[in-house]
């Protein structure tokens, strides 16, 4: 089975949402209040799309919207995790 134009449309609306997020963190460098365990748990889903793909539309090229959906979510997650100390550390001093 191929995939669908609502399976493509999906992932093309999750693919250009992300960079917003990203783009953000990046310009302030600021990421308090994002979810690590979130965005863990949309990076699971992914790779159960991508699995699902694999086995049940070998040779679908909707494989690659998954892939690049999850390489967005993962460099927000590796930018949650480069700022989040500097955040906290700031967030204290600001306490005091």
């Amino acid at each position: 089975m191929k995939s669908s134009i609502w399976e493509i449309l999906m992932l093309l609306s999750f693919a250009s949402s992300w960079p917003v997020s990203i783009v953000k963190a990046l310009r302030t460098k600021i990421v308090i209040g994002k979810s690590p365990i979130f965005m863990s748990i949309i990076i699971f889903g992914y790779i159960m799309g991508i699995i699902h793909k694999i086995i049940n539309c070998p040779g679908d090229y909707v494989v690659w919207l998954y892939v690049f959906n999850m390489l967005i979510v993962g460099f927000d997650l590796f930018l949650y995790f480069l700022y989040i100390g500097k955040n906290k550390k700031e967030m204290m001093l600001n306490k005091k």
